[in-house]
């Protein structure tokens, strides 16, 4: 098996965490943070990261699911149904943009500002208060990235503290989100499984995807297990897979606990009763900060 590689360097493969994007962007800090023991290897899309741990190029990929502030990143329910791999684990992020320019820019001289849409979502009030031009584009790294390129003083980033030390650009605005509780949820994905043994001090997640039955109030009794055995949902949504017909609405769920314990195995099995199809995305402990 070729080894990946980072810029020039080559990358042991075993000891590698794949995200989206280029160096410095958040979920670049999210791999730094929640494995800082492992090499990262930087992609240009969520399907790359996907297929660079379902081809062995890395150990593990980390993908944003969701953000406090912007709400759920929706491509990653399409694409990770698709896959054979697993979520083993979430990591918590606070998320600290800055508008970043090139060296002797002005805040009152620039005109355009460049980042992913959901950095942008997340500083909406803030540059909207400063009457910027916004655009989007690919990740909040490669926006720093062609700001510098580009040594433009009339254009901007929305990215990282991280990005503007490695492109070499100047913070014109820290602190630029809108809510200083903005916070993003990551999953961590691997080839194989992981089973954590649940513990009186920790706390175990389990997900699933599935497709209720073609029958009155399907979901509402498919939910219902949760419901009489105490098991928590903290997260529910719905999604029409692409090209599916309306009636093939999906579900991905995030509840509290292991499938061995007896509140959640009844509760999946009542779920199962329901439903044409439940497959199980991964068993995993959670983050910490989740319940803090």
């Amino acid at each position: 098996m070729s080894s990946p590689t980072a810029g020039n360097t080559v990358l042991d493969s075993e000891n590698t965490i794949a995200f989206m994007g280029a160096e410095g962007s958040n979920s670049d800090l999210a791999c730094r943070q929640a494995a800082p023991y492992m090499s990262t290897l930087p992609c240009p899309s969520f399907e790359d990261v996907f297929e660079a741990v379902q081809s062995g190029k890395a150990a593990l990929g980390i993908i944003p699911i969701e953000n406090s502030q912007a709400g759920r990143v929706a491509e990653i329910h399409q694409l990770l149904p698709k896959t054979n791999l697993h979520i083993v684990g979430e990591y918590f992020q606070h998320i600290e943009h800055c508008l970043l320019a090139p060296k002797g820019a002005t805040l009152a001289g620039v005109k355009e500002v460049y980042s992913h849409p959901q950095g942008l979502l997340q500083c909406r009030k803030h540059l909207r208060e400063m009457k910027f031009s916004t655009h989007d584009y690919s990740s909040t790294a490669q926006a720093a990235a062609d700001v510098a390129r580009w040594n433009d003083k009339t254009k901007a980033a929305v990215a990282s503290p991280l990005a503007g030390e490695i492109y070499g650009l100047q913070v014109l605005k820290e602190h630029l989100q809108d809510a200083d509780d903005n916070m993003t949820v990551f999953i961590i994905i691997a080839r194989e499984p992981v089973d954590p043994e649940p513990k009186v001090d920790t706390r175990v997640l389990t997900t699933l995807l599935f497709t209720v039955r073609n029958i009155p109030a399907a979901l509402y009794k498919s939910l219902g297990g949760f419901a009489t055995n105490g098991v928590n949902i903290l997260k529910l949504e719905s999604y029409i897979p692409g090209g599916a017909s309306r009636d093939a609405a999906q579900f991905f769920l995030t509840c509290e606990g292991h499938p061995r314990q007896p509140g959640v195995k009844n509760a999946l099995e009542e779920l199962g009763f329901f439903c044409k199809k439940v497959t199980v995305l991964g068993v995993y402990t959670a983050d910490t900060a989740r319940f803090s």
